[in-house]
């Protein structure tokens, strides 16, 4: 669908070499820093430092220029002042380099005179056959290709993508939610959008196989009626979340300062996103919430969720839920019947929220109460506690055996029976950490608060509506 932008952009994200334009040994300038995260992350390729005064960077062979390199180059990175930027994109173009991602800041975002610099660099790169990414950016990661510019350490790889418009909030962002268990295929800071875009990034995105969730941050949007097109199209094959910054009067003047873009005004973004399928959150770090879901999960057919938990979390849970449109259908009688004969003698007649009253049960007793409600077919998805392993009514149960059998149950409800799965637990117990490791190997998410589970439900349950809509509209054409 979109072969002659993955055919553009895979210089840049699959590079067999680097320059690096701007490589220095001085431990305070960016071109050390570049080097040091290409170095650093076990990137495999060629890396060609260049500088234009000295023969050595951080003992590598340095050049002049870009043009007395003796190798084929795939990629620049460009970190020298932004008025000596042209000049290098000429040398780039002479020596045939079709990628860029030029970090520089310096242009558009400071006025009519960075922006006169950053026509210029447009130019000459439309000319030479070069796409690029930038200017006044952070850089990227790709985990695959192990090409990591703002860090020296390479995330754990993953299938969530994130565009960023912003290069260290993003990068950060990236970084830590890589630390927290999301694994990353890709980080892209945007910059500018001099050359590339938002819309082409979304292109991309959509025919790589290692993305399967993507993730944006966006203030302003650039070619709005291509964004447009091309996100109705992403959408129909991968989930996108987006985050919006600028929505109030005074975030709206910090993009324009930020990354030379004009945010818009709130309602037709809000329109858009309605228009093109987009999942917009409120928070910013609801997008790896949901993306973590929609990369591990089936999608369900509907948005009934039944709730299982004890006291008050089934309570916030099922207000949680509703809050986001999410429906809960009260069990009917002869279902609650059945499921009672699980439940603890004191525990109330499970209508929806199952409630367990906190009586001593075992993993097992929770996981086969699961799968029960997993077989009933007005039930899309389920939110519950993570497996009890530590209240039983007989002391000499095998906690490890128990949870373990419960797991390999819980694991059959997404697997066998189609149906989103997601656990709840603050408890930080050791018994309770390594079940949440187990359910995570076995994909099954686990988030700390129901909040965070009801959101995670509902972005499966949003997307789902999204590709129906999609299958329905392409019927009908």
């Amino acid at each position: 669908m979109f072969a002659d932008i993955v055919r553009q952009l895979d210089a840049i994200f699959m590079p067999k070499a680097i320059a690096v334009v701007g490589a220095s040994d001085d431990p305070t300038a960016w071109g050390h820093w570049i080097m040091q995260c290409l170095l650093g992350s076990g990137f495999p390729g060629d890396i060609y430092p260049v500088n234009i005064s000295q023969d050595r960077v951080m003992g590598l062979i340095a050049y002049h220029k870009v043009t007395q390199i003796p190798a084929k180059i795939d990629l620049a990175v460009i970190v020298v002042p932004a008025v000596a930027v042209a000049k290098v994109m000429r040398d780039c173009a002479e020596h045939g380099v079709k990628g860029a991602v030029i970090i520089t800041a310096g242009f558009a975002e400071t006025g009519e005179q960075g922006r006169l610099l950053q026509d210029e660099i447009v130019d000459i790169a439309r000319k030479g056959g070069i796409r690029f990414v930038g200017p006044n950016g952070n850089g990227i990661i790709d985990t695959a290709s192990r090409v990591c510019l703002p860090y020296d350490e390479m995330p754990e790889a993953g299938p969530i993508a994130l565009v960023s418009q912003s290069g260290t909030f993003g990068g950060h962002l990236a970084m830590s939610a890589a630390a927290r268990g999301y694994g990353i295929s890709k980080f892209i800071s945007v910059g500018n959008q001099a050359d590339l875009n938002m819309a082409d990034y979304l292109a991309y995105l959509s025919e790589d196989r290692n993305t399967a969730v993507i993730c944006v941050y966006v203030e302003g949007v650039v070619e709005g009626r291509r964004f447009l097109e091309v996100a109705r199209q992403v959408t129909a094959r991968k989930p996108v979340i987006v985050y919006k910054g600028g929505t109030t009067d005074t975030g709206l003047r910090a993009t324009l300062s930020h990354t030379a873009s004009l945010g818009g005004r709130e309602e037709i973004f809000e329109a858009m996103c309605r228009q093109t399928g987009l999942i917009r959150v409120a928070e910013i770090t609801h997008l790896f919430e949901m993306a973590h879901a929609l990369s591990t999960l089936p999608l369900p057919k509907g948005n009934r969720v039944a709730v299982m938990g004890s006291g008050g979390q089934c309570v916030v849970t099922a207000d949680a839920c509703s809050s986001l449109g999410l429906r809960l259908p009260e069990l009917d009688d002869e279902s609650a019947d059945r499921l009672s004969r699980l439940l603890p003698p004191h525990a109330p007649k499970p209508r929806n929220p199952v409630d367990f009253a906190g009586g001593a049960h075992s993993a097992l007793d929770e996981a086969r109460l699961l799968e029960r409600i997993a077989q009933l077919d007005y039930i899309d998805s389920i939110i519950a506690n993570i497996p009890n392993t530590w209240l039983t009514s007989d002391p000499s149960q095998a906690r490890v055996s128990l949870g373990a059998q419960a797991i390999s149950i819980l694991s059959r409800i997404p697997n066998v029976y189609g149906k989103p799965l997601v656990c709840q637990g603050l408890d930080r117990r050791p018994e309770s950490k390594k079940i949440i490791r187990d359910l995570k190997r076995s994909g099954i998410p686990t988030y700390e608060t129901p909040e965070q589970c009801a959101r995670a439900i509902y972005a499966l349950s949003r997307y789902s509506e999204i590709r129906r809509q999609c299958e329905g509209d392409q019927s009908e054409s």
